[in-house]
């Protein structure tokens, strides 16, 4: 796993103590494979030894796309990589939760399926006026049935959040705000100055305190990870059905899928 450097698919930046991590695949909207998972794992571990880093910031290369979840061309019943799905992003998940530092997520366009589960993990967000965020699982046979939907119900509200993932809308980012998904708003070409605004805030703070309020705050919806766990295991037998592959073939054929033919 960790002969990945130089990364591929993401860039790595210390800032003044702020780990900028970077997934940089514009042209697929910054969508991930496995490689860019285990990038990713690897990125966020080496911020997590870093004593100099202390704080982390995720983000997508680009102005059009924080993060759009699963590269869909890299899906045949499982992804490219390794893990339950062929991705492991569990792993990922994991590390943003565990690494004992802040972690931002700077949406600056597009944040959708997995890429807002990213951000409804991250510690804090801040997005760009023109971001959109929101759910697209269902509509291309997929679900994210942990973090996704567990821990987002604890952000927004139950309501809020079955309808987030019933009806699979784009949201924008006064709209998230205002649901409590984000933090602040700010015009497009104001966003890395504002997150290294206050990424510069937090590297005034003591490290210690920060790791002890991060895991105090996590203890509490500790036991979603085992939900996670449990969805994911599921979810790998749902990809394997005819009714999920044709949520795939009809996202890369451009047409409605027709799910209720199963």
């Amino acid at each position: 796993m960790f002969a990945t450097t130089p990364y591929e698919d993401i860039t790595y930046e210390n800032r003044n103590g702020a780990a900028w991590i970077t997934i940089n695949r514009p042209k697929v909207y910054n969508a991930f494979r496995g490689k860019t998972i285990e990038e990713l794992i690897h990125a966020f571990l080496t911020a997590a030894s870093d004593k100099s880093v202390g704080v982390v910031v995720l983000t997508g290369s680009g102005d059009k796309a924080f993060c759009t979840g699963g590269d869909q061309s890299n899906h045949d019943g499982d992804y490219d990589g390794r893990g339950v799905v062929g991705l492991p992003i569990d792993e990922l998940q994991s590390a943003i939760r565990d690494i004992p530092k802040p972690v931002i997520a700077a949406v600056n366009g597009f944040a959708i399926g997995g890429g807002h589960v990213l951000a409804t993990i991250c510690d804090m967000t801040i997005a760009a006026d023109t971001a959109k965020m929101g759910q697209v699982g269902p509509k291309v046979g997929s679900v994210d049935a942990g973090w996704g939907t567990a821990y987002l119900a604890r952000i927004v509200g139950e309501k809020k959040a079955r309808e987030i993932w019933y009806m699979c809308k784009r949201y924008t980012a006064q709209e998230m705000m205002d649901m409590g998904l984000v933090n602040k708003v700010v015009p497009a070409a104001e966003l890395v100055a504002e997150v290294t605004s206050w990424c510069d805030t937090i590297m005034e703070h003591s490290p210690t305190a920060m790791a002890l309020a991060k895991r105090s705050f996590n203890c509490d919806s500790e036991s979603i990870r085992g939900i996670s766990m449990m969805g994911l295991n599921a979810v790998k037998m749902y990809y394997d059905t005819e009714e999920s592959q044709e949520g795939v073939n009809a996202f890369n054929e451009k047409r409605k899928p027709n799910f209720r033919q199963f």
